[in-house]
């Protein structure tokens, strides 16, 4: 076309001028009125027909309109296009081309090797092109002919359209009719175009052709025909099951139609579909009424299926159900709370319920299979309906009902209903349509059908163990303030307040002179009343773990309980009490030491660990289920929210409170408060060390004895809880032992720590009692004549004669000594009884050196000397403590100063001045003082001092 135009221009061209139609011409530029892209959005809503008369303008409109992504659409609109398939179809191809040429050089160069070159390099080019021919996107031979005919080959229809389907079609109903009447189609291929169409790239409007030629007819002609039963599908096909199928393809193949009007001619398609809908389900449900399942219901039952899903089907039949509709024969809640307490819950009543309903759901699962196909799943809709009628139904009376009776009984019926509900899950079995994660399916409609009361119930559970512990702890606290008033009142009740005050100076005589009735005279080891003198010691004895008061009968007032249980009350008035305060204020002290053992008890221990293990366990069955889901993370978080405030309330409320008494009460302990030395059992020195006995059958310090055992006490709480950790938390992977960070591990730790700091700080006070027992030992035991033989007087014949064994007072101390420090064997920490030990062993080191700085020792009484520090010296060792070891070494050391003869004076300046003799441990202004606690000191001291101040060791 020429891009001149002549410009017309008025009264026309002038004769006279030859140039006046060269002027008059001017360049116009044509140019497309639509640009391409918005000739394909239009492409997009053209129905196929339309869409194949447009491709037949130009070979430019024809490019457009064979682009495959347009025909994939329309097949992806109708579910027929699966990508992984083309993908894969794709792939292959790609494979075989590659693989083509290759193979057919080689088949040819091996069938004839003198073929020239250009012969096989023409086959190939051959095969190259007709591959490139069949992958085309429209018709090579219709180009050509367009070409070469020119625009007359535009306007006839192209015949490769009548195979693609897109033939002309005239959609008057006559013309219509006549042709599907005129040229019927086999029927079964028409009915199984849709299951036959392939995902090929590059093929997609082939593939939608075959799509369009069998079903478009039969769509159209849906659309015109006045009568359902005048259209071609139920004129056509006389079978329920053929009409279901067709109106199905049809229906999918309005999916496509995206032209003008499709939603209206959707919806036609829609009703006609639900006419023939509803009247197969009538007939459905009349086979469902005259149980004809081998029949009606199965053949409708397929109609419906095929047509739609079965959706309505599988409604109708659920609704009819006996399960449905006759739920009150599986079960009452009332009678899952009748004939027990109001604390529990009949169990066998609520799993009778699930089980019946289980039974009767497999009874209907072989049913579906009879009469549904496997194609579909009609089981599981039938476990959601009976899960949001029946089931819920049920729980949330049994919940209501047990709720109003008691806390407890609502918390079992919530745990329990969970475990046997999963039961009921695990026994149910799967349909041929079920698919394989049926299981996992039905245990989650079971979690979302308790998940509205799984949120309460946790909230109930713990506040249901903190009240129960409260309680539990608060009854003991109380009965152990009753039981100390009413002991406190008894002994109080025989003493008048007129006798206290006439009394008032004879009692304050007494506390002020015990320190010093405490120590035996000189005369004798045992305190006697001489006559016409009035003693004015205790006559009282301390007896092991309680104080004898003095009484007419002599008889001893009972210790309160035995360790680790509760304390029982006196059940029996003693005959004899105190007559005065004093009397009744060391009972009362006596009581109180008596009662540390008690200070907190197994038995409540073991049913606050009873009371966690319950409630755990309870919410361990919601843990069991889907270890990732959100219900099992929230009881796995409860579980380590009881068992934290189970520490706390055991720790902290009972434990701790209890250590702390037994702390005050020993540092209130004073050994000399306990002088009765008129009493029969008591010591010849007055002091009771018999009356206490250790587990090893040695004796004791009371007060220290009973705190030790409330240690071991302690232990075996600190034991029951380690057991209970691992059973109920880290078996079931409650938690994990590894992550120390998790918070039910870190409150475990704070509880150890706690129970170590507790029992260090009652050993300490423990150590001073012990030592402050050592040293009542050495005051009241240790005899002038062990160290210095000639002391009381005694003939010089005797003198020399001396038993090399230790004293009495030495092997008391370390009997005393090691039966304590046994006892913490295997009790506490080793890091704890290696300090008690270590402090044991400096503080007996401390107490000793101040007691031989009290003696008198000679020559002679060196040699007992010697003995008794080296007996020390075997209990240390005994203690495994390598520390200890420099100080008794010093001790051996320091007693050779003692054996040195009067006649070598010298030579005891010698050892004293000797630093390194003694570790670093004495000095030797220390070793000085020892020195002078040397029998013969006056005598020697002059030449001691000359030679120390001869060797340079100036000391005085």
């Amino acid at each position: 076309m020429s891009a001149y135009k002549r410009k017309t221009l008025a009264g026309g061209p002038s004769k006279k001028d030859l140039f006046a139609p060269l002027r008059s011409t001017q360049i116009v530029n044509s140019k497309p009125v639509l640009p391409a892209e918005l000739i394909a959005t239009i492409l997009d809503y053209l129905p196929g027909p339309d869409l194949i008369r447009f491709a037949l303008t130009s070979r430019r409109m024809r490019d457009m309109v064979y682009d495959d992504t347009r025909w994939i659409r329309k097949l992806r609109l109708m579910g027929c296009w699966n990508e992984a398939e083309a993908r894969r179809r794709h792939d292959e191809a790609r494979r075989k081309k590659l693989d083509a040429p290759q193979a057919k050089e080689v088949e040819e160069a091996q069938r004839a090797g003198s073929y020239a070159d250009g012969t096989l390099n023409g086959a190939t080019g051959r095969q190259h092109s007709g591959h490139r021919r069949s992958e085309t996107l429209f018709d090579a031979s219709i180009d050509d002919t367009q070409q070469n005919t020119g625009s007359s080959a535009v306007q006839k229809p192209a015949p490769h359209l009548v195979e693609d389907g897109f033939s002309a079609i005239d959609l008057s109903p006559k013309k219509l009719q006549n042709r599907l009447l005129s040229s019927p189609k086999d029927t079964n291929e028409v009915l199984q175009v849709m299951s036959k169409v392939r995902s090929i790239r590059g093929s997609a409007r082939q593939e939608y052709g075959k799509i369009h030629g069998a079903l478009a007819p039969y769509y159209f002609d849906l659309l015109i025909t006045p009568g359902q039963d005048d259209s071609a599908i139920f004129r056509t096909f006389q079978q329920p099951e053929q009409r279901a199928q067709m109106l199905s393809q049809v229906r999918t193949f309005a999916k496509a139609d995206i032209a003008e009007g499709g939603l209206l001619r959707e919806e036609k398609v829609d009703s006609i579909m639900g006419i023939f809908e509803n009247a197969a389900l009538r007939e459905f449900e009349q086979g469902v009424q005259a149980e004809d399942v081998d029949g009606d219901m199965r053949q409708f039952a397929n109609v419906l299926v095929t047509l739609n899903g079965g959706s309505s089907a599988v409604d109708v039949f659920i609704q009819r159900s006996s399960v449905i509709s006759n739920k009150r024969s599986l079960g009452r809640p009332t009678d899952a709370l009748s004939g027990v307490s109001s604390d529990n819950i009949n169990l066998q009543a609520s799993a009778d319920f699930f089980r019946r309903l289980a039974a009767a759901l497999n009874e209907q699962a072989l049913l579906i299979d009879r009469v549904f196909p496997s194609t579909v799943d009609v089981l599981l809709p039938f476990v959601r309906r009976a899960m949001d009628d029946v089931i819920s139904d049920y729980v949330e009376n049994l919940f209501r009902e047990a709720r109003g009776r008691t806390l407890e009984c609502y918390l079992k019926a919530v745990s329990n209903t969970y475990d046997q509900m999963h039961q009921f899950g695990d026994s149910l079995k799967s349909s041929k349509g079920c698919k394989d994660d049926f299981a996992q399916q039905v245990n989650e409609l079971i979690v979302l059908c308790l998940d509205p009361h799984v949120d309460p119930y946790m909230e109930k559970e713990l506040e249901y163990f903190k009240m129960k512990c409260d309680a539990e702890v608060e009854a003991w606290d109380k009965q152990r303030s009753q039981e100390e008033a009413s002991t406190e009142s008894l002994f109080m009740s025989n003493v008048t307040r007129q006798a206290a005050k006439s009394d008032f100076l004879k009692s304050f005589r007494k506390v002020v002179m015990m320190p010093v009735n405490a120590f035996p005279a000189k005369s004798s080891p045992s305190t006697t009343n001489k006559p016409g003198h009035r003693s004015t010691s205790y006559t009282g004895s301390y007896t092991g773990s309680s104080l004898e008061l003095p009484s007419r009968t002599g008889s001893p007032i009972p210790s309160p309980s035995t360790p680790g249980t509760r304390p029982a009350s006196p059940s029996q008035r003693p005959e004899n009490l105190p007559t005065t305060e004093l009397a009744a204020k060391t009972a009362i002290m006596n009581s109180r030491l008596e009662g540390i053992r008690s200070l907190f008890s197994i038995e409540v221990a073991l049913n606050l660990i009873h009371l966690g293990k319950a409630s755990i366990e309870r919410l361990a069955i919601f843990a069991k289920v889907g270890s990732q889901s959100c219900t099992a993370s929230k009881a796995r978080e409860s579980c380590e929210t009881i068992f934290i405030s189970l520490i706390k309330i055991l720790g902290v409320r009972h434990i701790k409170g209890g250590f702390d008494k037994a702390v005050d009460h020993l540092a209130n302990y004073n050994p000399r408060d306990a002088v009765q030395p008129s009493t029969p059992s008591a010591s010849s020195n007055g002091h009771s060390l018999a009356s206490p006995t250790t587990p090893s059958g040695r004796k004791g310090v009371a007060p220290l004895v009973t705190f030790l055992e409330l240690v071991n006490v302690g232990d075996m709480i600190q034991q029951m809880v380690d057991l209970f950790f691992i059973e109920e938390l880290i078996t079931p992977r409650l938690v994990d032992p590894d992550d120390f960070l998790d918070a039910a591990i870190k409150e475990k730790k704070r509880f150890e720590q706690m129970l170590d700091e507790r029992v260090a700080a009652g050993l300490n006070k423990g150590i001073d009692v012990l030592l402050d027992e050592v040293e009542f030992v050495y005051a009241t035991t240790q005899k002038p004549t062990d160290f210095n033989p000639g002391a009381m007087g005694t003939g010089s014949g005797d003198v020399g004669v001396v038993d090399i064994g230790p004293s009495e007072t030495a092997s008391r101390v370390v009997e005393l000594l090691g039966s304590h420090t046994g006892m913490l064997v295997g009790s506490t920490d080793k890091n704890v009884l290696d300090v008690f030990n270590q402090e044991v062993g400096q503080r007996l080191f401390t107490v000793l050196c101040k007691h031989l700085k009290r003696q008198r020792i000679s020559v002679d009484g060196a040699v007992k000397l010697i003995s008794d520090i080296n007996h020390y010296a075997l209990f240390v060792g005994s203690l495994r403590q390598k520390p200890l070891t420099p100080y008794f070494t010093a001790l051996r050391e320091l007693s050779q100063i003692y054996l040195i003869d009067t006649k070598h004076a010298k030579d005891i300046a010698t050892v004293v001045a000797d630093a390194g003799r003694y570790h670093g441990v004495i000095t030797a202004e220390e070793m000085y003082e020892f020195a002078e606690r040397r029998a013969d000191w006056l005598v020697v001291r002059r030449d001691v001092e000359k030679a120390m101040y001869g060797i340079g060791c100036l000391i005085m």
